[in-house]
């Protein structure tokens, strides 16, 4: 495919109304991880898919909240900083005929910044069609949108019409991303991500919040197995005992499912060997927080 023309996007919101899903449903692979816990994403993904000629980048970032912690901070200014160096930015947002504070501030933002801007309302799947005629009221009071789409990222429905609405702010020019390339992380820090989802999925309460993981190790065997070493670190002794859980069940459980998903990402069988350590409050440690990819000024 010959690539003539590319368009940056930033996906941006509050949590948990699926920006990540949504990413990982217009590049048509998993590049960005999620669970239903709200801060999922932690830092800036890049989503690439090239179609029509087009190369569209989108920038799936953190959602917009109030900050609790130096890794707080460092995931409100990858938005802000997000906003400010794309073609175009898209507000998703759920089918609620509310505005939120998350959404006043991303709305300032874009307008502050000049930038064009697309509303996508998520999760149509969940209600009537005739109760979108209220959202788009509601949000068109707040904004002058380019485009208001309303998607399902969870069926695909609406996917077709975004990417039309979002190639208006394509620019003439080369490709940015080689022509196989879906993402900007490393293997690494996929694998990592990866084990990090499956602890979010299956971990309760606030211990989700505390958890980083680092790839220690990893090598091909002669018998044709990835080999992978993985440390979870979470940020107390008490969290550290609910991770392993009663006889070693809940660690066994994170390994199984991220198996999984990185013998699909790998396409080669892997032994994944899970250990667990405790940072105390690494959130708030700038250097920790370098360690695990969350670079903070």
């Amino acid at each position: 495919m010959e690539i003539t023309k590319s368009a940056m996007i930033s996906v941006v919101g509050r949590p948990n109304v699926g920006k990540s899903t949504l990413t990982n449903r217009l590049v048509g692979t998993k590049v960005a991880i999620v669970s239903a816990k709200p801060q999922t994403t932690r830092t800036r993904i890049t989503g690439v898919l090239n179609k029509d000629g087009c190369q569209y980048v989108f920038l799936d970032t953190p959602g917009l909240h109030k900050p609790r912690s130096r890794l707080g901070d460092y995931m409100v200014k990858v938005i802000t900083d997000t906003v400010s160096e794309v073609d175009a930015a898209a507000l998703v947002v759920e089918p609620i005929a509310n505005i939120g504070p998350a959404e006043e501030s991303l709305i300032g933002q874009i307008k502050s910044a000049g930038m064009p801007s697309v509303l996508v309302i998520n999760k149509i799947d969940t209600i009537p069609k005739e109760a979108l005629l209220a959202v788009i009221a509601c949000y068109a009071q707040a904004h002058d949108f380019h485009a208001v789409v309303p998607v399902s990222a969870r069926t695909g429905e609406g996917m077709d019409e975004l990417l039309s609405e979002l190639e208006k702010f394509a620019l003439e020019g080369p490709q940015l991303f080689p022509e196989d390339m879906v993402s900007d992380q490393p293997e690494r820090q996929l694998i990592a991500e990866i084990i990090r989802e499956k602890s979010l999925i299956l971990l309760q309460r606030e211990v989700p919040h505390g958890v980083a993981v680092g790839i220690e190790r990893m090598e091909e065997r002669e018998d044709g197995f990835v080999s992978i070493h993985a440390t979870i670190y979470c940020e107390k002794n008490s969290h550290k005992g609910i991770i392993i859980g009663k006889h070693g069940d809940m660690l066994k459980k994170i390994g199984q499912m991220a198996r999984q998903d990185i013998e699909r990402l790998l396409d080669a069988r892997v032994f994944l060997d899970l250990w667990i350590k405790v940072k105390e409050d690494w959130r708030n440690n700038q250097f920790q927080m370098r360690n695990f990819g969350y670079e903070g000024e």
